[in-house]
């Protein structure tokens, strides 16, 4: 005879009960991340954006290093050697946050560290890994140019051989960390086509002026990287890779944490459309109580749940047999759209307090505008899931 469980209150952030789907490390992972960035970063964030700086982001960097949240998902050399959903899960709560604090944690780990890790010396592994993870270096990692975006085979940077060193030649643009950076990830034209290189900031002939006059991601260093005839030891290559199949692996190690850290400002400006309409009263009655009101708070809910699941199926698959870059593009494109999404209804939910710091939802609209581009634009997670649909390539 079937016993009928008593009705569990429904909780309006979570009406399809998601968080029955993690385990209790994982529980343990996700609520370590949101107590420390409800601690030491949401009471500043408005300010920091408001500002375009980030107070103090050298201690912040070791302060996440020292939760374990810098190259979380990498084995050895100080890394914490998590799975990709634990992975996922720091990244939905760091963007909750700010968009601009998971860049950091993401270019750091997800692209310097797993450049590193995944095709460096073990030289390079044991002199970068063990800071870039503790946060005491910071990394960038430098593909995009003022030329080259979509189309990173075109790019203009060039290495070259002198003797035993090697001169790089070039521009890199949009390199969220740069000026900050300890080191650099660079990627250059060579003979033998495209290869990585580790590049202490402090070479000679190096510069990574910061790019200002940003209306998104403000809270994040966006520099430019310049490359004077900088002179490099041969042992600065990257030495396991060779053409765009490095940076192009890296970025889908990025991707994927943005399909998560999307429904993180997703589910932030959505709690605040929330509870703005509980509280706000027009015609004697609040807002929530209106059909329209509701109809946008249904809409908002039913994104932010689908794109939630989308992203812990992927982290299961990641962490069971990997993933393909076109399951990764479809994280990335369905959610930083649907996140933008949101986040506008949300705005218009809020009315003209939409627009104020005093909430957080046109911050992460701001934010998700570059969100929406950088990894890979909506054209071009568009064109990857159409040729894994037709097995035709429409990129040119």
């Amino acid at each position: 005879m079937h016993t009928p469980h008593s009705p569990r209150p429904a909780d309006p952030l979570d009406l399809l009960e998601l968080d029955s789907m993690l385990t209790p490390d994982e529980r343990a992972v996700r609520d370590a991340v949101r107590t420390f960035c409800d601690r030491r970063v949401e009471p500043h964030i408005a300010e920091w954006f408001e500002q375009g700086e980030i107070e103090d982001i050298r201690g912040l960097t070791k302060e996440l290093g020292e939760l374990g949240l810098l190259g979380m998902h990498l084995e050895g050399y100080g890394c914490a050697g998590m799975s990709a959903v634990d992975y996922g899960l720091a990244c939905l709560e760091l963007e909750a946050t700010d968009s601009g604090l998971r860049s950091l944690v993401s270019v750091q780990g997800s692209l310097a560290m797993f450049a590193i890790q995944a095709f460096g010396s073990e030289e390079q592994k044991e002199e970068w890994l063990p800071r870039l993870a503790a946060g005491t270096a910071i990394g960038c990692f430098g593909l995009t140019e003022p030329d080259s975006g979509s189309d990173p085979g075109s790019m203009r940077t060039t290495a070259r051989r002198d003797g035993d060193d090697w001169l790089l030649d070039g521009r890199k643009m949009w390199i969220t960390n740069g000026s900050v950076a300890d080191v650099a990830v660079v990627w250059a034209r060579t003979e033998d086509g495209v290869r990585g290189f580790v590049v202490p900031t402090d070479t000679p002939g190096f510069s990574a002026p910061a790019i200002k006059h940003k209306m998104s991601l403000r809270a994040s260093v966006t520099s430019e990287l310049v490359l004077d005839s900088i002179r490099l030891p041969g042992s600065a290559v990257l030495p396991e890779v060779r053409g765009l199949r490095g940076p192009l692996s890296c970025l889908n190690e990025a991707r994927y944490g943005i399909a998560w850290g999307a429904m993180g400002a997703a589910r932030s400006s959505f709690r605040a459309a929330l509870a703005y309409a509980g509280d706000r009263v027009q015609f004697g009655r609040p807002i929530s109580s209106f059909q329209l009101t509701q109809a946008k708070l249904t809409d908002m809910a039913l994104e932010l749940a689908k794109g939630t699941l989308l992203a812990f199926h992927l982290g299961r698959t990641k962490d069971d047999r990997g993933l393909r870059p076109e399951q990764v593009s479809y994280g990335k494109l369905n959610n930083t759209r649907a996140a933008l999404e949101i986040c506008r209804t949300a705005r218009t939910v809020l009315g003209a307090n939409g627009i104020s710091l005093e909430y957080p939802v046109i911050r992460h609209a701001n934010n998700l505008e570059s969100i929406l581009t950088y990894e890979g634009t909506v054209e071009m997670h568009t064109l990857m899931i159409g040729q894994a649909l037709t097995g035709q390539a429409a990129f040119r």
